[in-house]
């Protein structure tokens, strides 16, 4: 039988761009790795890259872990729930600034893991910090990710969690803002859509307490809308909302963000309600998609944390690992009133 020689190319190594550049092997490492503290000349940075780049030459990150004695990965669990733009953005913003100050941003899947037992799956990945959005992650969890080596947990959610960081989103405000606004423009029978989507509820139910809370002592009525998100469902609601005197009398609708309330609006319109003159709408997040509607969409504009503050958070709480859990309170909110309500 005839042998076939097969020649593996060599892999390029750090000593290979050191011998290139005509540089030690530590100003290789400093370089690549964006050491700030060693000060480098540019000239002698860009002639590393240059050879780096040559050679087809990539760090090693578990090597570079194991010098380190921890990696510079954070991980960041995919929202088990759909996220729009502005959620969207916000990660963009994040993982650009996480990835300026040399950490490298991974999300993970865990469908069909929930709390503790997800926790253990991320502590697996060894990273160096861990951004939780949502709910659902426990003090037990927060210690497995710790033990492994995690120097910074950090919880996004409207709940605050034992030994770790805490980014707490009120969205009971969006709904005040919402409900108070109704309010002020003579609207006395409110209901507000509640999404029917599984884990959507850390977010609806919130809302939905905030309207509620807006109107506490007055005149006004609350009326709970159950709405799955599609346009049969819409089209149903829509039809009983549209009945001749209308049997639930509203007069108002928060329908809990921008999406739904589009979707709802133009089930309304196709069953000939008038908005805002019959029946006023406002959603939440303020996306353009609402500036182009007619009439244009009424929304509760919302203020997300910066993702380079929380960039800044991560690495301080890396750098400090043994200190106080920070606690901030985020979210902001305030209506932009257009031609819908």
């Amino acid at each position: 039988m005839r042998s076939v020689m097969v020649q593996i190319p060599n892999t390029p190594t750090s000593a290979d761009v050191a011998r290139l550049a005509g540089v030690s092997r530590a100003t290789v490492s400093y370089v690549l790795n964006n050491t700030s503290a060693v000060r480098i000349s540019e000239p002698t940075r860009r002639r590393v890259r240059e050879a780096a780049r040559e050679l087809g030459y990539v760090p090693h990150a578990a090597a570079r872990s194991l010098r380190a004695g921890h990696s510079r990965m954070v991980l960041m669990p995919a929202p088990a729930i759909p996220v729009g733009p502005l959620y969207s953005g916000f990660l963009n913003e994040l993982q650009w600034a996480l990835g300026r100050l040399d950490y490298t941003v991974v999300q993970y899947g865990s469908v069909g893991l929930q709390g503790d037992e997800a926790a253990r799956a991320w502590a697996e990945l060894r990273p160096v910090a861990v951004l939780v959005p949502g709910a659902g992650l426990g003090p037990q969890g927060v210690h497995v990710l710790k033990r492994s080596g995690a120097r910074a947990v950090v919880t996004l959610g409207p709940d605050r969690v034992e030994g770790a960081h805490a980014l707490l989103m009120d969205h009971e405000a969006v709904g005040q803002c919402a409900g108070a606004h109704l309010y002020e423009g003579g609207r006395r029978r409110i209901g507000v859509v509640v999404p029917e989507e599984a884990g959507l509820e850390a977010y609806s139910r919130p809302r939905l307490a905030g309207v509620r809370q807006a109107l506490k002592g007055t005149d006004a009525t609350v009326t709970e809308l159950p709405l799955a998100y599609t346009e049969e469902a819409a089209a149903r609601l829509a039809a009983r909302l549209a009945v001749p005197g209308r049997e639930s009398g509203l007069d108002a609708l928060f329908a809990y963000n921008d999406e739904y309330a589009m979707l709802l609006m133009r089930a309304l319109q196709d069953e000939g309600v008038r908005i805002p003159q019959e029946l006023a709408v406002i959603g939440a997040d303020d996306l353009m998609l609402g500036r182009l509607l007619r009439p244009r969409l009424s929304t509760v504009h919302i203020e997300l944390p910066s993702g380079r503050d929380l960039a800044e958070l991560v690495d301080r709480a890396v750098r400090d690992p043994g200190g106080e859990p920070e606690v901030h309170r985020v979210l902001g909110a305030s209506v932009v009133r257009r031609e819908s309500s």
